[in-house]
């Protein structure tokens, strides 16, 4: 018997897919999102971690304070890493090709950056191709976007001007997913992860709630800071919709009809969401809505008392005072300090016309929150903030704020969806790693997502070999491209006196980019690349692998290889 289940005929690109997990296949088969989570979490890496001096008496710290900690280990050990290079290209006919069965280019141009969609216009002034670097290549030609696992991600330190790991938004978003759960014992019942056309991140349903963004966190008052980094943070939930949410119940596509996420843990993350992105008006709040909406400044002046005299100086010259400074236009207690470093000759004497006075604000919001559903306190509030200048923006100065307190996500429609799920993945902070992986194991057959962590996980011993072959042979143009140069022989002897080291534990087994990328492999994992690249070469000569526990013997047409092998399996291939 085998030791997993049998793979349907038309799920194994699918099956497939969970070992290369590009960001066109993780669009089509949304299941792979969670998979690569628990990927992670079988992961004896990520284990690891909760022995590392930095995360000592980690056990006596509140949730967010453990959060904290975490955050600053990935900065320290992670790069953010976006170069088009690294995982290869391929083209839209190639894919479209593979997804013909299971939807359209019309269908994925909605909702995929790299086949047309370009979300909200004014996030995509830019051309989008120019913006990736895709502008030198043909229009047709996309890249391959790969997610990669924890290991794949450590291995980049083997790359040439990598100083640490590194990976794209996706692999630190299921990252962050099961560091959060094996590190920080945040219940995944919390973890939601998020994917738009364009940006992976997670929230995390614990106090006012928390985003993860690629490397960073945002919190509620982060997101309200008006910050540069933090406009930048909210751009995928500002233009873009939101494609997929998974969870540990399940997962909602917005373009697929059947959806199996608890309906009642949706309902509580749309709530935790909505909470997070809507807050009151204050003082602080307009301050911080002015500095990232510079365009309403020119309505605003402030008075400054000095010397006993009132002086009166445009908000945008305070604004341009914050760089550089610890104090700022939005805190009262260090505000005054901000104005006396300013130059007394950029004031005016007299108050400047058509310019709104933000101190009258500040002491008529000062014990008067207003929430933008209170009809009558934002009437008041928008008599006091007419601004009739000619301004280049789209919105009054009222609807530019109450768009600033108040984030409505555009997420997947609930209310079209049949709601049909395996149950969740009931894994509980506190449960060992062997624990977990027994857990997984039992519920393969019935779960599917948990069935396709295993593939996701490369390991061999666990799953049937035909959708790693499959990968292998499709979707790793890297090590094809680059060894062009290299004569037969010259080949074989490359791939030889690679490092005999495998980035992964156990019998996991990387894909032949990987090998290529990182400079390295156990003997099984550098003779796969080695057929790869010849069937790529020869596409008709005859390729026998025959793994054992004496090593590899590879036969390639009329050469033969042989490596030493420390992964333990035993097969024999016809490739």
């Amino acid at each position: 018997m085998k030791p997993y289940p049998e793979i349907p005929a038309e799920d194994l690109e699918k099956y497939s897919s969970a070992i290369s997990l590009s960001d066109m296949e993780i669009f089509v088969f949304p299941e792979l999102l969670y998979s690569l989570v628990l990927a992670n979490i079988m992961s004896p890496r990520i284990w690891d971690w909760k022995k590392h001096d930095w995360f000592r008496k980690l056990d006596t710290m509140k949730p967010y304070k453990k959060i904290q900690r975490l955050k600053q280990f990935i900065i320290d050990h992670y790069e953010f890493n976006l170069d088009l290079d690294t995982w290869g290209l391929t083209t839209k006919e190639a894919e479209m090709k593979r997804f013909a069965p299971f939807m359209d280019e019309k269908t994925i141009g909605q909702s995929n950056a790299l086949f047309g969609y370009e979300g909200d216009k004014h996030y995509f002034s830019l051309d989008i191709r120019k913006h990736f670097g895709l502008d030198k290549y043909t229009t047709n030609i996309i890249p391959y976007w790969k997610t990669e696992t924890l290991e794949a991600m450590d291995a980049f330190k083997f790359k040439e001007n990598y100083r640490a790991g590194a990976g794209e938004c996706v692999s630190l978003s299921t990252l962050y997913a099961a560091a959060l759960f094996i590190v920080c014992d945040i219940p995944l019942e919390d973890i939601f992860l998020l994917a738009t056309p364009l940006h992976s991140q997670n929230f995390v349903a614990i106090n006012d709630g928390l985003l993860t963004n690629n490397r960073r966190l945002v919190t509620k008052n982060m997101w309200f800071n008006g910050t540069d980094l933090t406009a930048r943070a909210q751009r995928a939930l500002r233009h873009e919709q939101i494609t997929i949410v998974a969870h540990n119940t399940g997962y909602i596509h917005t373009v697929y009809p059947e959806a199996t996420i608890a309906p009642e843990n949706f309902e509580q993350f749309r709530q935790k969401l909505d909470a997070f992105t809507t807050t009151e008006i204050t003082y602080e709040i307009l301050a911080n809505f002015l500095r990232d909406r510079s365009e309403y400044q020119k309505c605003f002046q402030i008075k400054y008392v000095r010397h006993g005299k009132e002086q009166y100086l445009p908000i945008e010259r305070v604004f341009a005072y914050e760089h550089g400074s610890p104090y700022k236009v939005s805190d009262l207690a260090t505000r005054d300090k901000l104005l006396d470093q300013i130059d007394e000759y950029d004031f005016y004497a007299d108050p400047i016309p058509e310019r709104i006075q933000i101190n009258k604000l500040s002491d008529y919001l000062k014990n008067n929150p207003i929430s933008h559903f209170d009809k009558a306190n934002m009437k008041a509030l928008a008599e006091k903030i007419d601004c009739t200048g000619d301004m280049d923006r789209k919105m009054t100065v009222l609807e530019g704020l109450v768009d600033f307190i108040h984030l409505d996500p555009e997420l997947p429609d609930i209310e079209s969806k049949q709601f049909n799920g395996p149950g969740p993945i009931a894994l509980q902070p506190g449960m060992q790693r062997e624990e977990i992986i027994e857990y997984l194991e039992s519920i393969r057959a019935a779960h599917r997502v948990a069935d396709l962590a295993f593939y996701a996980s490369r390991d061999l011993a666990a799953t049937d070999w035909q959708p790693f072959l499959k990968a292998a042979f499709e979707r790793n143009p890297v090590c094809i491209e680059e060894t062009k140069g290299l004569s037969d022989d010259a080949l074989l002897q490359t791939l030889e006196k690679l490092p005999n080291e495998s980035i992964y534990d156990g019998t996991r087994i990387a894909q032949p980019d990987e090998v290529w990328n990182f400079q390295r492999g156990d003997g099984l994992e550098r003779a796969i690349t080695l057929a790869t690249i010849w069937r790529a070469r020869h596409p008709g000569d005859a390729i026998q692998l025959n793994a054992s526990s004496n090593g590899i013997a590879l036969h390639l047409g009329g050469k033969e290889l042989h490596l030493p092998s420390g992964k333990g399996l035993e097969k024999q291939i016809d490739l």
